[in-house]
């Protein structure tokens, strides 16, 4: 049986009745252990978005699970570790959300450039106020903090346009195709990058050794008027030194699609801020990316239960 604890798009319902085997569809199991757990007794696999905690103890409970599916990219709510323990794959939907999240992120730098809401105010009430002028990304610095996939994707993209495009990532190999073909030019250090860059999109995973990579040294020590896009992981930033960086008026627009805590708690302090922008971690679904991201994994799933090897594995180091 497959088991899908959390909600599903109307295309990957449409999906599941394909699949030769048994389905359960309880998009509020993630939410109540116990209940998730007896499913779990004679399920085969399992199917996750980012609620779902899949840990040692609840693999203990699914001794017939092969599989696990992650209907999404990040791997925070899923103990890779304790899966490969048990001979449990874990498939992803790499790639499946890259187009949209690299669309987010240009938005955001595009929208950054200009008073739109102030134009669109002006117009709206008659006043042709036509020295409410903006600026270009063109011919600007864009700094990225990771360059897997995504950041990779946007670096093309911001270079398209005109951008220089710095990064910053420690893994990054110096033979890697973008540093080679003169697109990126790799930074030593994150406070290098910040200092120079007028803008800065995050797309590192969250780990021990980055979450609060963006702390209050690093908004010290930012170029003024940083604008500061996070579509990744919400911890990879201090949310109380963001805070400060913005009462202090150092920052220019904030672009957040993902919190600390999700949902945040009530009243969020950074709501109260003009030039912030907040997103509810949707950046990646768009329809067509969740068409995508449903249809890999499904399929990857299913290629498991079959015998066959998955596409989309998680390799762990």
């Amino acid at each position: 049986m497959v088991v899908i604890s959390e909600w599903m798009d109307a295309q990957g319902l449409e999906l599941l009745k394909q699949l030769p085997r048994p389905v359960s569809y309880q998009p509020d199991l993630w939410g109540d252990a116990d209940a998730l757990k007896r499913v779990l007794a004679s399920a085969s696999s399992l199917v996750v978005r980012n609620r779902t905690q899949v840990n040692a103890a609840l693999l203990d409970s699914a001794p017939e699970l092969k599989v696990v599916g992650r209907l999404g990219v990040g791997l925070d709510n899923i103990d890779v570790d304790a899966c490969q323990e048990r001979h449990v794959t874990v498939v992803y939907a790499r790639g499946a959300n890259a187009i949209a999240v690299v669309e987010y992120v240009i938005g955001a730098l595009l929208y950054s450039m200009r008073p739109w809401q102030a134009w669109h105010d002006a117009a709206r009430d008659g006043r042709w106020q036509r020295h409410l002028g903006g600026r270009e990304i063109h011919g600007k610095t864009l700094g990225l903090v990771g360059m897997g996939d995504i950041g990779s994707r946007v670096a093309r993209t911001a270079r398209f346009l005109g951008m220089t495009v710095a990064a910053y990532d420690p893994h990054l190999a110096p033979f890697h195709a973008l540093i080679a073909d003169g697109t990126v030019s790799p930074e030593s250090s994150l406070l290098d990058l910040v200092s120079r860059c007028d803008a800065l999109t995050l797309h590192a995973p969250l780990r021990p050794e980055t979450t609060h990579l963006i702390d209050r040294e690093i908004l010290r020590n930012a170029k003024p008027g940083l604008v500061l896009i996070n579509t990744a992981r919400g911890a990879l930033i201090d949310e109380s030194a963001l805070n400060e960086a913005l009462h202090e008026g150092r920052l220019g627009s904030v672009f957040l699609d993902v919190r600390e805590a999700e949902p945040p708690a009530m009243p969020d302090p950074l709501a109260s801020f003009p030039n912030v922008h907040l997103t509810p971690h949707l950046a990646g679904l768009t329809q067509e990316a969740l068409g995508r991201t449903t249809s890999l994994v499904l399929e990857d799933v299913e290629r498991v239960l079959s015998g066959r090897p998955p596409r989309s594995p998680v390799r762990w180091p």
